[in-house]
């Protein structure tokens, strides 16, 4: 009974670890959605990055979603901006992120 419960366990974690892996789908537009400019408020500080519109997946469609200052999560890193790729199936977002300069 010991060894059934040691196995029954060992499998519902290999299926979640499993199910967790494949969680993350890759979407592919045909047609890029326009970009449309966001205005630039001043900058709340000479530490503040302009982190520019990025594009959100939501019911079936990318959106635009606005631009904003934010302080970088550490000192020296930088904002690298998201950009869209052309592939066999279509274009793809690959979103904006952080990086050390």
């Amino acid at each position: 009974m010991k060894k059934y419960v040691v196995k029954l366990a060992l499998l519902v974690i290999v299926l979640v670890a499993a199910g967790s892996m494949s969680a993350s789908a890759q979407v592919y537009v045909t047609v890029r959605p326009e970009w449309h400019r966001v205005v630039r408020p001043v900058a709340p500080s000479r530490a503040h990055v302009w982190v520019d519109e990025d594009w959100e997946y939501r019911n079936g469609q990318y959106v635009a979603v606005g631009g904003h200052w934010v302080s970088p999560p550490h000192p020296g890193w930088v904002w690298v901006p998201g950009r869209w790729t052309h592939a066999r199936r279509g274009y793809q977002w690959i979103p904006g992120r952080w990086r050390r300069r």
